[in-house]
């Protein structure tokens, strides 16, 4: 094992972060207003008693970004703890199906699988997480059956006070960042370059957050709306109906010749 210094982390995460940043702001950029409404619960917006057409698009907008954020900067921190095992122990992206690490540590081989937090799947989820261990672990031993492979789900925040899930190991926070460092500290030592450029990063996200917003803002009082107000019929109709939509037609306009 060899230390990684937070010289090293601060340096790939000041390097790295700034792929998490841009991703934010080009997912917006993408955005249409129709995808949005789709994925979120008009019932739930409606029990809220929401009036305003702004505010409802931006109480949805930002709803869908946030789980949107979670898999973007759970791909940031995947990195991060790929680079950090890279240099500890000399861990590789691993080439089984399922995986994202593979190292050896005190003669041991250890396959793992990176989620943001510890409740990060429902039951049928963690069937299939268990299935992929049981794959990889078989595909190891067909070419060394001697070899000791311990599969973990690793998590980069929370807790699990009881990491011997039997089939494997859940290491979660603390517990994680030091299986994968050797240091107890590194959980919180990465939280400080973390920050780098964050306050410039952010106003260029909340530039186009807030152009994203007005323009939804617009199309939804035009689409959505009747005198003003919210027409929340027409709104569960486009989310929910087992309907197909009237599909528009663009008519040509015959060329005039003079």
């Amino acid at each position: 094992m060899r230390n990684i210094s937070q010289e090293e982390i601060k340096n790939y995460v000041e390097q790295n972060i700034g792929s998490f940043h841009q991703s934010r702001v080009d997912s917006l950029a993408k955005l249409k207003l129709e995808k949005v409404l789709k994925r979120k619960n008009p019932y739930l917006y409606k029990a809220k008693n929401i009036l305003k057409s702004g505010e409802l698009v931006e109480s949805i907008l930002d709803a869908y970004l946030s789980s949107q954020e979670e898999g973007i900067f759970g791909n940031f921190l995947e990195g991060l703890a790929r680079f950090i095992t890279y240099k500890t122990y000399g861990g590789l992206k691993s080439g089984t199906l399922g995986m994202d690490l593979d190292f050896v540590k005190e003669n041991k081989r250890y396959i793992v699988t990176i989620k943001s937090g510890p409740s990060w799947g429902n039951s049928e989820q963690i069937s299939a997480m268990k299935a992929s261990f049981t794959r990889a672990k078989r595909t190891i031993r067909t070419s060394n059956s001697n070899v000791d492979v311990i599969a973990v789900n690793g998590c980069c925040y929370g807790r699990d006070n009881k990491p011997d899930k039997g089939e494997y190991f859940k290491y979660c926070g603390q517990s994680f960042w030091e299986f994968i460092s050797g240091d107890p500290n590194l959980y919180t030592d990465i939280i400080e370059p973390l920050g780098h450029k964050a306050k410039e990063k952010n106003e260029e996200y909340m530039q186009e957050h807030a152009r994203i917003v007005n323009m939804f803002t617009v199309q939804f009082s035009e689409k959505f709306c009747k005198n003003g107000i919210i027409d929340w019929a027409s709104i569960v109709r486009f989310n929910s109906s087992t309907e197909k939509p009237p599909v528009e037609k663009t008519v040509k306009k015959k060329e005039i010749k003079g």
